[in-house]
């Protein structure tokens, strides 16, 4: 089984490429800024949290406002 594990060898080597882009499989370059890529992700979503905090704040504060005027029209 020598000769067969060599020639599987030298096959897989000369057809990665086409592998990893057909299995759609993660390669050492995709790999390499995923560090970046998840801090990025963790910042936007802080600010996307924050943004949810101040949005509903204010909507309580437009909610409490609509009340008064409701009271002052009746």
């Amino acid at each position: 089984m020598k000769g067969f594990n060599s020639y599987m060898d030298a096959y897989m080597d000369r057809r990665m490429e086409a592998l990893i882009q057909e299995w759609d499989l993660a390669g050492r370059r995709d790999l390499a800024d995923m560090e970046a890529r998840i801090r990025s992700l963790e910042e936007d979503t802080r600010d996307i949290a924050l943004f949810e905090a101040r949005a509903g704040v204010r909507l309580d504060h437009l909610e409490e406002r609509l009340a008064v005027l409701k009271g002052a029209r009746r």
